[in-house]
């Protein structure tokens, strides 16, 4: 069975099985940067299928993080989930 949904049909920032599969494609990632004093939290899935991630700790101010965000982070959620077309740093001012 197959489904067929066009892309203006839903938004996948709100398809919950899709937040759930980049999640648990970042919690591969998460203990490697956590071992350098950094993380990353999924912000946004645009609908055209770009992730928006915030840096967190270190990563935020790593002259290093685009290399990581591109060679790591991006590659293990395109393989993870293949609807993934790009992955983005976003910055995002602090909530209380």
């Amino acid at each position: 069975m197959t489904e067929s949904v066009s892309p203006t049909a839903s938004d996948p920032n709100t398809d919950p099985e899709l937040r759930d599969q980049i999640e648990e494609a970042l919690d591969t990632i998460r203990p490697y940067l956590m071992a350098d004093g950094g993380s990353v939290r999924l912000l946004n899935i645009t609908s055209d299928y770009v992730v928006e991630l915030e840096l967190l700790g270190a990563c935020g101010s790593c002259p290093m993080s685009t290399m990581t965000l591109r060679a790591g982070i991006e590659q293990t959620l395109k393989r993870s989930v293949p609807k993934i077309t790009r992955v983005e740093a976003v910055n995002a001012t602090a909530t209380p």
